[in-house]
């Protein structure tokens, strides 16, 4: 056992997931707090924890032997009907506490604990489809960049550590919730509109047609995975930015917990690449509200499609 900003860490050479020891995730995240904690910071925030024995599972709540520093943010849970109590990771002590509760991944709001000021960012989160290779991300990416140029829009790229790609565009404080949602659905829309054989906005799986699908639906109280976070998969990647110049020259593989801090060197690309905040154009969530909201359409096709075959049955 060591010790590391007062926090004891424990069983340091155990396997934590594919050949990665508790060590090297402690040791990354040590490496990366001062650029990862900004990002989570004031920010409930849900992990993915994975226990020896144990498959992966989303903690939101904080357990009850959770130390008494760690800073807390009750927040009303309607799907499961409860009050719950997120952490608030404002410093490397609990970042490195999360480290040795095997918190592997990182999934902060994208609100503050300041609900008020609305969402901070607007996000399209790019999907392949299945067994498909990340160059056709990459491709629509490229739509969702000239999509927000002809909106008067800028964003900023990651990886997701997973198959696609995160874009974000930080907004102004003061945008409603339904609003921010609203011109998400509308940007995704007119990406669509480019290149519509290439990618799509169809919420149901089957209906994508072997396209990339371009994710509206992480708006305001919903999570992403954060900037330089570690991610179940493969290597244990790390969501990480990359130039826009350089996005067709990388695969998600290429950064992991065990590449990442020498690629970052000093810098904080994500920081350094976040365009300044900006206000959504009228015309863009005025047109977002014209649009359903993909889960609720997905709902009822779903059920209409369950009474059709229960009719040919």
């Amino acid at each position: 056992m060591c010790e590391r900003d007062g926090v004891k860490l424990t069983n340091l050479d155990q396997p934590l997931f594919e050949g990665v020891t508790k060590r090297e995730l402690v040791d990354y995240l040590d490496a990366v707090a001062d650029r990862l904690v900004p990002v989570l910071a004031n920010r409930p925030l849900s992990v993915i924890r994975i226990l020896r024995g144990q498959g992966p599972f989303m903690q939101k709540n904080l357990p009850k032997y959770t130390p008494d520093w760690v800073k807390r943010y009750g927040m009303w849970a309607e799907t499961s009907k409860r009050q719950v109590s997120y952490a608030l990771c404002d410093d490397r002590r609990t970042l490195l506490w999360f480290a040795n509760q095997r918190a592997v991944e990182y999934h902060p709001t994208l609100m503050t604990a300041d609900a008020d000021a609305g969402p901070t960012h607007l996000v399209l989160d790019l999907d392949p489809p299945a067994g498909d290779d990340f160059a056709h991300v990459v491709k629509a990416a490229v739509l969702v960049r000239q999509a927000l140029a002809d909106s008067g829009l800028v964003g900023t790229v990651k990886t997701s550590g997973s198959k696609g790609v995160h874009i974000f565009v930080p907004l102004v404080p003061g945008q409603g919730f339904e609003d921010v949602a609203a011109a998400t659905r509308a940007l995704a829309a007119r990406a669509e509109r480019l290149d519509p054989s290439l990618a799509t906005t169809a919420y149901i799986v089957e209906d994508r047609e072997g396209k990339v699908y371009l994710d509206p639906t992480r708006a305001g109280g919903n999570t992403v995975a954060a900037a330089y976070s570690p991610r179940l998969r493969p290597g244990l990647t790390v969501s990480f930015p990359v130039s826009w110049d350089e996005l067709e020259n990388v695969v998600p593989a290429d950064f992991t917990v065990r590449t990442a801090p020498d690629l970052l060197g000093g810098k904080d690309p994500w920081a350094e690449s976040m365009p300044e905040p900006q206000a959504l154009p009228a015309d863009l969530v005025e047109q977002g509200h014209t649009i359903p909201i993909a889960r609720v359409v997905a709902m009822h096709e779903g059920k209409r499609r369950a009474r059709a075959r229960d009719r040919k049955d």
